[in-house]
């Protein structure tokens, strides 16, 4: 199978790579030199990088249609849970995953996947949003939490 890199990948074409189930958003890649610690393994780092890389790009394609007419949230990644399962090595092609699973008033719980053939990390981050200026919380738009329960299959939390 052929990867389209840096490309929302399709349902069919997660699935044939290996994923468990389709992802609202999976993006594909290859495991470069400079990615390599002393050990020739991917570095933790690396591996931050990966799934910083898809909350960016999971947010501007999922989320920020929703503050269109309003003031862009800061985005603060207040925590986050990483689960490095099995090593990778130079060359491999990778598809990293992300969905929303719960939200509350002022922030989303994320999950993200890394697959190459079998699952290789994972990673559970509570994002928050703070109005532009840092002042405090801003509130997720209604119309976004509705969307996120649609689509992604994200449950409110209180």
């Amino acid at each position: 199978m052929t990867l389209r890199y840096h490309t929302p990948l399709t349902p069919d074409e997660q699935t044939a790579f290996g994923l468990a189930a389709p992802q609202p958003l999976a993006l594909a890649d290859r495991v470069r030199y400079a990615e390599l610690d002393v050990l020739n393994h991917v570095n933790n780092k690396s591996y931050m990088g990966w799934f910083e890389t898809l909350r960016v790009a999971h947010f501007e394609q999922v989320c920020a249609q929703f503050y269109r007419n309003l003031p862009q949230p800061r985005t603060v990644l207040r925590n986050a849970d990483m689960r490095f399962l099995k090593e990778m090595v130079m060359g491999e092609d990778y598809i990293a995953t992300a969905r929303i699973t719960s939200y509350r008033n002022t922030s989303y719980t994320i999950e993200q996947q890394l697959w190459s053939r079998d699952l290789r990390a994972t990673l559970t981050g509570v994002m928050v949003m703070l109005y532009p200026d840092g002042s405090g919380r801003y509130p997720l738009p209604a119309a976004l939490r509705a969307h996120l329960t649609k689509t992604e299959g994200a449950k409110p939390q209180s």
